[in-house]
């Protein structure tokens, strides 16, 4: 089948014939009909996570898809050939960039009813990331007080809307062109990245998520009340995910060492740092899905690609300017 891969790191994406996938038990067959694009394809492409995350070359990449089910595993109980479905596949079971996936049933969920198959992919990894930064980790309670960056965004478009959806009050950094789609989405105040420094404006803060690393995490710590939490999503690593994912003794130490410094300037201020690398979720999707037909998050798709472009999408995201996601289409 169809599929696009790199035949090793920092090789460009290209077309190729990829096996068929291998359906397990308890895997579901999708005919992929949208995928998401993610900055984490071209991360992985590009090897910067493979001390951590190690993926055997040729790799078909993609992390999102919206599409409908063709077959199941034997012990498959939950969905049936036909349903509309979408996912974030698990680490080491990438590969949306196809024509057709295999999905561990776990991983899956029914897409929204109320939207369209383009607008389902666009979903899955920004709003698990979403969902585990301000529910699982950061417990966000209606009044605080939450800032994220880089609002228009990927990531930042559906963070903005779950954090006023959990009735907190918003901040996000944006350029000024897109401060007024930034208070569409639900943000309070926005900050222009470009004419103000958000250091300097912002103080008290219960949660912040960072999606850009270096100086401005240095500094979101810096606007957090006691007992506050930045969690970043480019890093660095910390220990706790090191521990998590199972990592060797070196690698676990290296991290730690990584992660030393805003571990320690956090600790100086009273306050806490967390790496967030989202985990696959079927049960949350579900509940992502519920809030997308309730009408409480909508997707953003900022461009569509045709399959046969694929690189190209992948090229666009990386050159930035995109307000929320990329999708490709599928024939």
């Amino acid at each position: 089948m169809r599929a696009f891969v790199f035949d090793k790191y920092k090789a460009p994406l290209h077309e190729g014939q990829v096996p068929e996938p291998t359906v397990g038990e308890r895997d579901v067959l999708v005919q992929v009909l949208a995928a998401g694009v993610n900055q984490l394809d071209e991360k992985i492409r590009e090897g910067e996570f493979k001390a951590i995350l190690p993926y055997t070359t040729p790799l078909t990449l993609g992390h999102d898809v919206a599409g409908t089910v063709i077959s199941t595993g034997s012990k498959v109980t939950g969905f049936k050939p036909g349903d509309q479905v979408y996912a974030r596949p698990r680490d080491h079971r990438i590969g949306t960039f196809a024509e057709r996936i295999a999905i561990n049933e776990a991983d899956l969920a029914l897409a929204p009813s109320t939207i369209s198959a383009v607008e389902a992919a666009s979903l899955p990894l920004v709003a698990l990331t979403a969902w585990q930064a301000l529910v699982v980790r950061g417990n966000v309670q209606p009044g605080q007080k939450v800032l994220i960056h880089a609002g228009a965004g990927g990531v930042g478009s559906i963070t903005i809307q779950l954090a006023k959806h959990l009735g907190a009050h918003v901040t996000t950094t944006a350029s000024g062109k897109n401060a007024d789609f930034a208070r569409e989405l639900g943000a309070d105040v926005v900050i222009d990245y470009r004419t103000q420094d958000f250091e300097k404006e912002l103080s008290e803060y219960d949660l912040v998520l960072d999606s850009l690393g270096g100086e401005n995490l240095e500094k979101s710590l810096r606007i957090l009340r006691p007992g506050g939490k930045a969690i970043g999503i480019s890093g660095p690593p910390d220990p706790a995910f090191a521990k998590k994912s199972g990592l060797n003794p070196v690698l676990r130490l290296a991290i730690t060492v990584l992660s030393s410094k805003i571990r320690r300037q956090a600790k100086k201020l009273g306050v806490s740092y967390e790496f967030l690398f989202m985990d696959a979720s079927g049960d949350q999707l579900r509940q992502i899905a519920t809030l997308v037909d309730n009408g409480a998050l909508r997707p953003v798709v900022g461009k569509t690609f045709p399959f046969n472009e694929t690189p190209q999408a992948l090229d666009a995201l990386a050159k930035g300017g995109i307000r929320g996601k990329a999708v490709i289409t599928v024939p």
